[in-house]
């Protein structure tokens, strides 16, 4: 976790909590812009919809880069994960007091957030495949040129 307590010292956080942004939150847990850009976009999803299925999740990102991501929230305990659902809980341990303020004033805030621009530098592409049993189409496309040789 990358917390700097000194943005979080009464002074700076009463001049934060004028416009708060995910992109605070999703810093706090990651110094990775990208992974940031992520565990915010999860977050954004599940504040936009009052709560969020992994089956409702967009195709921007891999489901199991969502489940990754929302999972790590119920970890630090922003999230909950109850009946197959995620959602904010309000439980937050007492060291994070005015970071879990900071959150609370942005959950309850109804600005609309621009992710591409708050993450100028992350990549946003679905990564390739790396590994693992090929697809279909390409066992089919591969096996073809080969049947055709053995004529």
């Amino acid at each position: 976790m990358a917390i700097r307590y000194w943005e979080y010292e009464d002074a700076p956080l009463k001049e934060k909590l004028k416009d708060p942004n995910v992109k605070d939150i999703a810093k706090v847990y990651f110094d990775n812009e990208t992974k940031a850009y992520r565990f915010s976009k999860a977050l954004y999803e599940v504040k936009k919809r009052n709560g969020l299925r992994l089956k409702d999740c967009g195709s921007e990102l891999p489901l199991a880069t969502w489940k990754r991501y929302l999972d790590f929230g119920v970890r630090v305990g922003l999230l909950k994960h109850e009946d197959g659902m995620y959602a904010f809980t309000d439980r937050y341990s007492k060291p994070l007091k005015n970071v879990s303020l900071y959150i609370k004033t942005w959950m309850e805030s109804q600005k609309d957030e621009d992710l591409v621009l708050l993450f100028a530098n992350a990549r946003m592409d679905r990564q390739k495949k790396r590994g693992g049993r090929a697809m279909a189409e390409e066992t089919a496309a591969a096996q073809q040129p080969q049947q055709g040789a053995q004529l």
